[in-house]
C-alpha cells in the first residue's frame, strides 16, 4: 500500500508531521499512522498557550483499534488547536495533512527541524 508523504513536511519516527511557514508550524499525524490506527473516534489536544518540548507527549488519538500518544516534533508555544476534531475526529483519517491537522506552534527554535526526518527518509521508514 502506498501512503501520502508530502515533501513539504518533516517527520518524527513516531509518525507525527510538521509543516512550517514563516516561523509557524502546523502539526498532525501521518497518513501511515492514521491507517495503522483505523477509524479515529477521539482526539485529546493541548490548550492554546501551552508550551511543548520536542519529543514530549502532547495529546492522545483514540481509534477503534488502539489509543496512541502523540509527540511534539518540535518545541514551541501552541497558538491554535483544531477544535473541529473534537466533533469530527474522523478528519484525521479523511485528510491527515489537510483538515485533519491538530495544532499550530510558534516555533521556539527552527533548528529543531534539522533533527526530523525528511520525506524520503520517512518513506524509507514506513516501507
Amino acid at each position: 500500500m502506498s501512503f501520502d508523504v508530502p515533501d513539504d513536511c518533516h517527520y518524527l519516527a513516531s509518525h507525527e508531521w510538521v509543516r512550517t511557514d514563516d516561523g509557524a508550524a502546523r502539526v498532525g499525524i501521518s497518513d501511515f499512522a492514521q491507517d495503522e490506527l483505523g477509524d479515529v473516534v477521539f482526539v485529546e489536544l493541548p490548550d492554546e498557550g501551552d508550551e511543548l518540548t520536542a519529543g514530549e507527549e502532547f495529546g492522545v488519538v483514540e481509534s477503534i483499534k488502539a489509543v496512541s500518544d502523540i509527540y511534539a516534533p518540535v518545541s514551541g508555544t501552541v497558538t491554535a488547536v483544531n477544535d473541529v476534531l473534537f466533533d469530527r475526529p474522523e478528519l484525521v483519517n479523511e485528510d491527515p495533512f489537510g483538515e485533519g491537522w491538530m495544532l499550530e506552534l510558534d516555533l521556539a527554535d527552527e533548528s529543531g527541524l534539522d533533527e526530523l526526518l525528511d520525506a524520503d527518509a520517512y518513506r524509507d521508514q514506513i516501507e
